[in-house]
Parts: C-alpha cells; structure tokens; sequence
C-alpha cells in the first residue's frame, strides 16, 4: 500500500528532524573538521526549513473543536495567537 501524501510528509518530518537532531550531537561533541562542522551546519540550516516549512502545513490543516453555549461542538481553522515580536 503505497503512503498518502500526509503520511509521507510526517515520515520526510521525523525523518529531517532526526537527522537534523543528530547533527546537532555531532557539533556539540566538536570532534568535526572546520569543513565538516561547515557542511553540517548549511545541511541543518536547510533541513531546519524543510521542517518549518512542514510544520507551517500540518498547522494550516488543524482545526480546532469549539464548544458553543448550547454544548454542541462547532469545528474552525486552526489560527495561532499572534506574537507581536516584541519582549519586554
């Protein structure tokens, strides 16, 4: 049975974001050339993109249950809170 383009794009999820976390491991342990700890870092800078990226379609499909004054569940699109950037 061939996967569903969801269930692909949430396998091509854990998997970049294993290898990504795995090169995460290999910089800290700092046992990498300056070459190899460049080519580690552009690799996890993309891999974090595609992740993102990811993450940003899988939320558009969320949708939130809301519960209405009469009990009965009313179903909306998923919108995060707006975060304004600024800390203070």
């Amino acid at each position: 049975m061939a996967d569903t383009p969801e269930t692909a794009s949430i396998a091509d999820f854990e998997k970049s974001l294993a290898e990504l976390e795995s090169l995460v491991k290999d910089l800290e342990q700092g046992e990498l050339s300056l070459e190899q700890s460049l080519g580690a870092f552009e690799r996890g800078v993309r891999l974090t993109r595609e992740c993102q990226q990811a993450l940003r379609q899988a939320e558009q499909r969320v949708e939130q249950l809301v519960e209405r004054a009469d009990g009965s569940l009313e179903s909306r699109p998923f919108s995060p809170p707006q975060d304004s950037g600024e800390q203070g």
